[in-house]
């Protein structure tokens, strides 16, 4: 038997992705001129996760701890602005 049969890896959740999700919305909310087509949306999230560490977690209180939270807070703002503004150059579309 296959892990994924065994196991319930639902609760697997790397909270990179919420934050940087998070961070995308609010920086496409601030962002004038910026294409917000599905694939360039898409770009700008993976090309931002890319870019920060993976922070996994199986429970609800997360494995960010507080003293580092903002300091990973700001890595993430950081990618995702830098994701924006390379997407927002060099779309993947005409």
């Amino acid at each position: 038997m296959s892990l994924k049969e065994t196991y319930d890896f639902d609760a697997l959740v790397n909270e990179a992705e919420r934050l940087v999700l998070a961070e995308l919305e609010d920086q496409l909310g601030r962002t004038p001129g910026l294409c917000r087509c599905q694939e360039c949306v898409l770009d700008m999230a993976a090309c931002a996760l890319n870019h920060v560490r993976p922070s996994y977690r199986v429970s609800l209180l997360g494995n960010v701890a507080a003293a580092d939270e903002s300091i990973y807070r700001k890595e993430v703002s950081a990618a995702v602005a830098e994701a924006v503004q390379k997407i927002k150059a060099n779309p993947s579309h005409d």
